[in-house]
């Protein structure tokens, strides 16, 4: 549990975790990239050239609730 607060509810005490991706050819967790989605030719979102973050999941005990953070990096 770690000291974060709900942003839906205000409850302190949020579990960690993470958000799955499991599309085909997935690394099996998601990520966060900048900017608005574009699609190319065939559907699927264009990633080529930009950065790409990891994202940190809490679950809210009490209300159930999901906040997701990106990861600052380096």
């Amino acid at each position: 549990m770690t000291d974060r607060r709900c942003s839906a509810c205000q409850a302190v005490g949020l579990e960690p975790g993470f958000v799955e991706d499991a599309g085909e050819s997935s690394r099996g967790y998601a990520r966060w990239i900048p900017g608005p989605l574009q699609k190319g030719p065939f559907g699927g979102a264009q990633r080529m050239g930009k950065q790409r973050r990891d994202i940190a999941a809490y679950r809210c005990g009490e209300c159930g609730h999901l906040d997701l953070y990106v990861d600052q990096g380096e």
